[in-house]
C-alpha cells in the first residue's frame, strides 16, 4: 500500500521487452537513490502508480519484472531510457498517511487534455478511462501517475486538477503534454462500497465489471 506522496523522481535505464515467443516478463531497470534506502529484494515500489516488486538491486539501479497484463493496462510499456518516473516506497505501519490509501493497481490509462497555467493557477485536465468516472467525486481523491491529488472539477468523463508548485517540482505531472497517457487509480473505497450495496454492479470495462459478468 502507498500514500501517493512521491519520494523521488527516478530515471529509466532500460525496458527490455521479451522477444516474440519468449515466455518471460519484461525487465524494467530504474536509477534511483533515496527510495532504495532500507529496501530489500521482494519489497514493493510504486512506479508512476504501478506497484512493482524489486527483483534486483545493483548500486543505484534496481530491476522489476513487468508482466504483459501490466504493460497493456498501464503506460509502463511506453517507457524509454531517460524517461523520468514517480517513485514511492510502500507505506510503513508507523508512517504518515500524507495522501490517501493507494494500492498501486492501475484502473486504466487516462489522456491529458490540457496542462498549464489557467485562472487560479496551474490546471491539469484529464479524460478518464472508460468506466471509472462513476468512482470519482468532486473534491475527492484520485491517483494520477502515482500522485495523490484532489479533484477540483468533475465533468461527465473528465476531471480537472489544480497542481501546486511543490507537486510540479517533485513529480512528472508538469511534463505531461496534451495527448499523453497517464495511469489512473480511483479510490478503492468507492469500489468496495459499490460491491457491498444491493442492486449495484461494477462499471463495464473495469476489472471489477468483467469479473461480475463471469
Amino acid at each position: 500500500m502507498f500514500t501517493g506522496i512521491i519520494e523521488e523522481l527516478g530515471t529509466v535505464v532500460s525496458l527490455e521487452l521479451p522477444a516474440a515467443g519468449e515466455d518471460r516478463p519484461a525487465r524494467l531497470r530504474i536509477r534511483a537513490a533515496h527510495v532504495l534506502e532500507g529496501v530489500s529484494l521482494g519489497d514493493s515500489i510504486s512506479v508512476s502508480g504501478c506497484c512493482l516488486t524489486v527483483a534486483a538491486i545493483d548500486g543505484e539501479i534496481w530491476t522489476a519484472d513487468v508482466i504483459a497484463t501490466t504493460l497493456a493496462a498501464t503506460t509502463l510499456g511506453t517507457l524509454a531510457a531517460g524517461d523520468r518516473v514517480n517513485l514511492e516506497r510502500s507505506l510503513r505501519a508507523d508512517g504518515r498517511l500524507g495522501g490517501h490509501i493507494v494500492q498501486g493497481h492501475v484502473d486504466g490509462v487516462g489522456t491529458v487534455l490540457a496542462n498549464g497555467g489557467g485562472e487560479g493557477g496551474h490546471l491539469l485536465r484529464i479524460a478518464l478511462p472508460a468506466g471509472t468516472g462513476r468512482y470519482v467525486v468532486d473534491r475527492g481523491s484520485i491517483v494520477v501517475d502515482g500522485v495523490s491529488l484532489t479533484v477540483a472539477a468533475l465533468g461527465a468523463d473528465e476531471i480537472t486538477i489544480g497542481l501546486i508548485p511543490e507537486t510540479l517540482a517533485r513529480t512528472t505531472l508538469g511534463l505531461r503534454t496534451a495527448g499523453a497517457g497517464v495511469n489512473i487509480e480511483v479510490d478503492v473505497l468507492a469500489k468496495h462500497v459499490e460491491r457491498l450495496l444491493p442492486g449495484t454492479r461494477p462499471a463495464p470495462g473495469t476489472a471489477e465489471g468483467e469479473a461480475a459478468q463471469r
